[in-house]
């Protein structure tokens, strides 16, 4: 019984989706609970064209060649959390919105890779 009740609380914790710490990490299960519950903002770091060629659905594209972490969804309650598609790019874009000031930025460095390995929806065009 005890160890159901741990693993309901794992899973509840995992589910729910609060403000980030600057550079805090995101999950799959994580990101896509995220998502279906609108509780993050996911920015894709790609270039366009990868973009467009499959991502996330809900996902917006901020391409790290004119990355600014101006350009981010305001800070809120909901974190922003950067992925890429092996999560370098993440990182990168990461630093820039840290060195920005933002507090409120995580990244999901499983990223696209380990987003399709786990066939995690995608969608294409822009």
């Amino acid at each position: 019984m005890r160890f159901a009740a741990l693993a309901f609380l794992g899973s509840l914790a995992t589910a729910l989706v609060g403000p980030a710490l600057a550079g805090d990490a995101f999950s799959f299960d994580q990101v896509r609970a995220g998502l279906n519950s609108n509780r993050i903002h996911l920015v894709d770091v790609r270039e366009a064209d990868e973009y467009a060629a499959g991502h996330v659905p809900g996902a917006t594209n901020l391409p790290l060649s004119a990355f600014k972490a101006e350009q981010l969804p305001p800070p809120s309650e909901i974190p922003v959390v950067l992925m890429c598609r092996s999560g370098r790019r993440a990182g990168e874009a990461l630093a820039i919105a840290e060195a920005a000031g933002r507090a409120d930025v995580g990244i999901y460095p499983g990223s696209m890779t380990e987003w399709t390995e786990k066939n995690g929806p995608v969608v294409t065009g822009p």
